[in-house]
């Protein structure tokens, strides 16, 4: 059944969780936070999937098939946040730093901000990179109030994965052979 009503009240269970919390409560915020992320990168990975030309690889890994990486590793960072034994790791983190390397070597520096929406691909993952912002401050958040204890490597890989974003929209912008566009002030 796809619905339960034991929320009405609302009051909910997360995975490894002994009680019931408030739908409120900065776990619920951090995991509604890290799914609505990982919902977008679905939709990210679906449209850069259909246009092929632009689901190139780096490092030997398509686009799509990173986002699809990270999108089980917010999984992982999900259920650590709702208190079970999962855990990011360093190899997650080192292999996040490698592809953004590789990524920077084909851009040009930047000098200033850049307004998002070059192109489609590009708005896309910037928009990802935004909600992956929102749900680093919230798993912050829970690792502050101390109910769960939220690994380093998974702030790392959170305060990286905004990063890895940003460079795929990038990169999309300039493959896209449209000029990034400062703000004008």
């Amino acid at each position: 059944m796809l619905y339960t009503k034991k929320g009405d009240d609302g009051l909910t269970t997360a995975f490894g969780c002994d009680q019931r919390i408030s739908k409120s409560s900065a776990i619920t915020e951090a995991l509604g936070a890290l799914d609505e992320t990982n919902s977008f990168l679905g939709i990210c990975k679906a449209k850069i999937k259909k246009d092929n030309q632009s689901d190139r690889k780096i490092l030997d890994i398509k686009i799509s098939d990173l986002t699809e990486d990270i999108q089980n590793n917010l999984f992982v960072v999900q259920a650590e946040v709702a208190g079970a034994d999962k855990n990011i790791t360093t190899e997650n983190i080192e292999l996040i730093e490698k592809i953004i390397g590789e990524i920077e070597k084909e851009l040009p520096p930047i000098k200033t901000f850049i307004v998002s929406g070059s192109c489609i691909h590009s708005a896309n993952f910037d928009f990802a990179r935004t909600l992956v912002r929102r749900a680093e401050r919230r798993v912050v958040a829970v690792g502050e109030e101390g109910k769960v204890v939220v690994s380093k490597y998974t702030l790392i890989y959170l305060n990286r994965l905004s990063s890895i974003l940003f460079a795929v929209a990038r990169l999309l912008a300039v493959q896209s052979e449209v000029k990034e566009m400062p703000p004008k002030y």
